[in-house]
């Protein structure tokens, strides 16, 4: 695939900025309830809504929906809550922290387990994906590719962490955010990403750029405030 061929939009304009306000909808609207509302809570109800939604108008824009993307879908979601369940029953990875109420219904939430929601598998697979394709818009091996969209991963998690306690999102031993954590998601984050890297659907999607900087102002400015 030619450089020039992986960053050529080629969805209509109109359908475009229909998803791009919706996207700018979504997360203004909890912005403004988390930060200025006197129940926060009522806006945090919506978030696992909000990611679905949010998965949904990726989806809309990404072209040849072949076996290859649903085979990458599925591998990160497992994967993804995978890593989460062995993290929070064993902290060999990421650390030592439990899982609060926001994003939604865990399984396995029952002795001696602590349950995993299972929108967080989601969170991975979108996460990786808007990674994954904006390190496309620079002209780079795959090696390169891999390590810089992890590392977008892990820069999108240190704006998110110091209000995940906060917002009920998970909840850290002590309130101390390990160093393992950042260590561990940069290693799983290059796992990930040299699978999307290795799969063969179209990595074109003109919604990834104001997706990725929307949630990632959107933690950040909430931790300005915090």
């Amino acid at each position: 695939m030619e450089y020039s061929e992986s960053i050529t939009p080629t969805a209509p304009l109109r359908r475009l900025r229909v998803a791009q306000g919706l996207v700018l909808l979504f997360h203004v609207t909890g912005f403004v309830g988390l930060a200025f509302s006197h129940d926060p809570g009522f806006y945090l109800r919506f978030t696992p809504l909000t990611l679905g939604l949010t998965a949904l108008l990726l989806l809309w824009f990404q072209e040849g929906r072949d076996a290859s993307f649903w085979g990458f879908c599925l591998t990160v979601l497992l994967l993804g809550f995978g890593a989460e369940f062995v993290g929070v029953n064993t902290s060999k990875l990421f650390g030592h922290y439990t899982y609060g109420d926001t994003l939604g219904f865990k399984l396995f939430n029952q002795q001696p387990f602590s349950g995993v929601p299972p929108m967080i598998g989601l969170n991975w697979l979108v996460l990786t994906y808007l990674c994954g394709m904006l390190v496309r818009y620079l002209p780079l091996g795959e090696l390169a590719r891999m390590l810089l969209a992890a590392a977008l991963m892990v820069g999108f998690d240190a704006c998110l962490e110091p209000v995940a306690g906060k917002y009920d999102f998970w909840h850290w031993s002590a309130g101390v955010i390990p160093f393992q954590n950042f260590r561990d998601w940069f290693i799983f984050a290059c796992v990930l990403q040299m699978l999307f890297n290795r799969t063969t659907f179209a990595k074109r999607n003109p919604l990834v750029p104001l997706v990725y900087l929307t949630q990632l102002l959107f933690f950040f400015l909430l931790g300005a405030l915090k």
